[in-house]
């Protein structure tokens, strides 16, 4: 089914900027340029803009317009909400039924708590559903209103150095809505990139791509490339980015919904795809409604045939019905997930979405970039020596001096090299020199010189890339002395540069010499005949919990995949360095010659991809998603907003961009594999309290579905009054709400927890029925031992007869309420209860609770509830058959756990 590739035609369809064109047009000089759009010059007439327009449309982001009223019905109408409209419909029918004087809180109470529920699931999705359409709003904001246009050029077919500012004197600023493909623009700094552009020509021009990428490192850009991923190649600027410095002519290449911006956008307003947690609530939602309409009408029908009472069937059948179904399962589980919520988030870690926590305790797969996870995010000088290895503090001074004194963009290498002297014992007293000249850093000669003075010499230092630093200089530093650099010293230094490359470090040469010290003015000729003293290398360092935290993930059964831009060297080192074994590297050029179907396979037996743009990171997460695996992604730009929105688990960090963190589930306040660990023990935790609930209760309801077709065919009067069922019911139910303070065993944490709704109906099968026998048990002793059913047979209508049906409905809300609480305790975990596993003292104080109130009310409060008293004698025979109970099912479970080798 995955040889069409339909998870990667689905993703390029939902990504829909033609990236194919950007990069082609990367490629082209200015004459094929000119070719791609038709023309014989640059710079498009305006008497043609009006045709463009039409054929392109105009240059804005499209947005799909919000109903209010649509969503909001949406909102409150899904599917478990209908369930719950019809309880309460129910529930208001059969209140409002009753004569006045027969109506208490008891009897409303269910009413208002279902009313509750649909009201706060309703509120949430649909302030979720706006927040969204906020979230869209926010990002088209981001792009500018005006743009710098060039229009009408007089047979423009080079644009270059020397008529650069000739064609800026005829620019205009004109609505950045009117721009079309093939449009003269002019970037300066302080300007938004009004669409996605070609450079044609550029002066010392960076980009900052902190709005698409959450890099807050500026990006140097020109009119060449060697690179094909989209976000990294060089004359190449998309919508939304900004200028930081330098200027550029550049030539429109897609505007409007073309754009890379613009598909972002569309991909915000996107339905996002069911995580693990909404399918899981799905799947449980689901059989429960089925398993009840079809009980309802097969309980209402043996009820009413075998009492003739077809009218007070209904009443009777609808009691029972709303006491089979776990009305309080969104109360419950919303309860666990707000505490789960409430602790991580004095653990740095700040939940959007309640059900991200469940999520997060289902991954199996984390993916997430190494930088700032695996490493500090922080470059640091590791180490500068001469060409025989030497530590030359002079050699650091020369560093320290070209990058303080330099007046360019200060990458993280320069604050690299100044935060080391600053931390370090050496001392070098810049006030003592002074600055006489600096050539810029530029692509072609990847160096940057700077000329400074004291009192003893003048010199030119210049820093940069080894192979250029080398081919300007014709002497070296070597054992102590400047000797010739020949051409066997010039293959070790490249010999060494390659070794170091490998390793994954960044590497500076640095070259100097004397220079007059009359001279003023520098240019690029001067970068010549140098000294070649030696090198630095540079890395941004593992943290310290980073190796600790990739086993601890191994051991909780999280895989750790790394999908980056950046190369395979650097990554190799970084995982190698932190003990994260790497099964596979894959780079994005590679992955995307595979079919979906070899994809699938290459996503499992690889963990490092490389290389990669969100086009590509979104079909990985897709098909990890495929392949059965609850994946979790890290992300802090706005390209990363898709592949967010792709996975079940979107997390990002409290510096990312505003996109990114409003299209997240989570947000971290320190980016660290540590907390994210913490997250997903607390998510198992919370998880492992929600499936207690939903699994015993659905053990217990379906016991209650067997006992009620077993009462309505062998009892011969109502064996329990409408009210009485609901009022067990709801005291059962609130007893509940300790569940989410129980601890969760630990073997229970050290694997990913996701929803399985066969186990779940295998346990309710197995388990639930054992309820029905000791049901069926304490008929016999309240029917026969009691007298129950002699007197009912010998007058039905008597007092007597009324008196002892009366003693019966009491004995069985005694049993019933007290067994499902006590079964609980029994269920909770897979150990023995109270010995090698103890409730939390909320779920003991509950459970004494519903035992003290199963007893008080038919004893002591039956002139407030419609209770009649049993003879004493009955409690010690309850107590006992609840005590086998309890042994009968802790033997079931045992058995159970033998079999499936499985329990929660």
């Amino acid at each position: 089914m995955f040889g069409r590739d339909r998870t990667k035609e689905a993703l390029l369809k939902k990504l829909s900027f033609n990236d194919k064109k950007l990069k082609a047009c990367s490629k082209l000089n200015q004459p094929e340029l000119l070719n791609e759009f038709k023309s014989n010059q640059f710079g498009i007439k305006t008497a043609d803009v009006e045709d463009l327009q039409k054929e392109y449309g105009h240059n804005k982001v499209d947005t799909t317009k919000f109903n209010w009223v649509l969503n909001f019905f949406k909102s409150f109408f899904g599917h478990f909400n209908l369930v719950l409209i019809a309880i309460s419909i129910y529930n208001f029918y059969e209140y409002f039924s009753t004569p006045i004087a027969e109506r208490g809180i008891a009897d409303i109470l269910p009413t208002i708590i279902v009313a509750v529920m649909i009201f706060a699931s309703g509120t949430v999705v649909y302030i979720q559903t706006i927040k969204a359409h906020f979230v869209t709003k926010k990002l088209i904001n981001i792009v500018s209103n005006k743009a710098t246009v060039i229009r009408d050029g007089r047979g423009y077919t080079d644009i270059n150095y020397e008529n650069m500012f000739e064609l800026i004197k005829k620019s205009e600023d004109i609505d950045v809505r009117d721009l079309v493909p093939g449009d003269l623009i002019y970037l300066s700094s302080g300007d938004m990139v009004p669409a996605d552009v070609r450079i044609l020509v550029s002066r010392d021009l960076f980009i900052n791509h902190a709005s698409l990428t959450g890099e807050s490192m500026p990006v140097e850009k020109h009119a060449t490339t060697d690179k094909v991923n989209l976000l990294e190649l060089e004359n190449i600027c998309l919508m939304g980015t900004s200028v930081v410095s330098g200027s550029a002519i550049a030539m429109v290449i897609q505007t409007g919904v073309k754009t890379y911006f613009s598909s972002i956008s569309s991909v915000l307003q996107e339905k996002r795809p069911l995580t693990n947690f909404e399918t899981g609530v799905q799947r449980v939602t689901f059989p429960l409604i089925m398993f009840v309409l079809i009980m309802a009408p097969i309980i209402y029908l043996i009820y009413s045939g075998t009492k003739s009472d077809w009218l007070g069937g209904i009443t009777w059948t609808a009691a029972a019905i709303v006491g089979i179904i776990p009305e309080m399962l969104p109360m419950i589980v919303t309860s666990n997930l707000a505490r789960g919520a409430r602790k991580m988030s004095r653990s740095k870690l700040v939940f959007k979405n309640l059900g991200a926590i469940q999520n997060l305790g289902a991954i199996d797969v984390l993916c997430t970039d190494k930088t700032g996870t695996l490493t500090n995010d922080k470059i640091e000088l590791i180490n500068y020596a001469s060409f025989d290895n030497k530590k030359e503090p002079d050699l650091l001074k020369l560093l320290y001096l070209n990058s303080y004194f330099q007046t360019g963009i200060k990458n993280p290498l320069d604050s690299a090299i100044i935060d080391y002297v600053k931390e370090s014992t050496h001392y070098f007293a810049h006030d003592k020199y002074q600055k006489v000249d600096e050539i810029p850093f530029d692509f072609e000669r990847r160096r940057l010189t700077i000329i400074v003075k004291n009192a003893a010499d003048t010199k030119l230092i210049s820093k940069g890339a080894i192979e250029e630093i080398i081919n300007v200089s014709n002497k070296i530093y070597y054992q102590n002395k400047i000797v010739e650099l020949d051409d066997e010293m010039r293959k070790q230094i490249i010999k060494t540069l390659t070794r170091l490359n490998d390793q994954g470090y960044r590497v500076l040469g640095i070259g100097y010499k004397v220079v007059n010290e009359n001279q003023k003015v520098y240019n690029i000729n001067d970068e010549k005949d140098l000294i070649f003293y030696g090198y630095a290398t540079f890395l941004d360092i593992p943290k310290p919990s980073a190796s600790k935290m990739v086993k601890v993930l191994a051991t909780r059964g999280v895989e750790l995949k790394i999908l980056t831009g950046d190369n395979a060297a650097v990554t190799r080192s970084i995982c190698d360095r932190v003990g994260m074994k790497i099964k596979g590297i894959i780079s994005g050029e590679e992955l995307n010659k595979l079919t979906d179907y070899e994809l699938k396979r290459a996503v499992e037996i690889n963990n490092v991809f490389v290389k990669l743009n969100p086009t590509e990171k979104s079909r990985i997460i897709s098909l990890l998603k495929a392949n059965n695996h609850v994946v979790g992604f890290m992300g802090d730009g706005i390209n990363d907003v898709s592949v967010l929105r792709q996975s079940d688990i979107a997390i990002s960090v409290n510096n990312a961009t505003v996109v990114a963190k409003e299209a997240s589930d989570i947000i971290l306040l320190e980016k660290s594999l540590d907390v994210i660990e913490q997250g997903i023990e607390q998510g198992r935790l919370t998880f492992g309290n929600i499936l207690k609930y939903i699994k015993i209760t659905m053990a217990s309801q379906f016991g209650n579905v067997f006992t009620l077709i077993i009462v309505a065919w062998w009892i011969p009067f109502t064996p329990m009054l409408p009210v009485q069922m609901l009022f067990q019911n709801l005291i059962y139910d609130f007893s509940q709400f300790a569940v989410v303070l129980d601890r969760v065993d630990e073997d229970f944490l050290l694997q990913p927890q996701r929803w399985r709704t066969k186990g779940m109906l295998s346990f309710a099968f197995v388990n639930g029925p054992i309820s029905s026998v000791f049901d069926v048990i304490t008929f016999i002793i309240l029917g026969y031992g009691f007298g129950v059913f002699s007197a009912y047979h010998a007058d039905p209508t008597s007092a007597n007869a009324a008196y002892h049906v009366a003693i019966f409905q009491s004995g069985w809300f005694i049993e019933g309420l007290i067994t499902q609480i006590v079964v609980m305790l029994m269920f909770r975990t897979k150990q023995i209860p109270f010995i090698q596993s103890k409730p939390t003292w909320p779920v003991n104080v509950a459970t004494g609770i519903v035992v003290l109130l199963g007893f008080l009310i038919p004893y002591a409060l039956n002139n407030v509830f419609p209770m009649t008293a049993p003879p004493l004698v009955y409690i010690p025979i309850v107590i006992g058959v609840i005590g086998a109970y309890c042994i009968t099912a802790q033997l079931s479970k045992v058995g159970y756990i033998k079999v499936t080798k499985n329990w929660l």
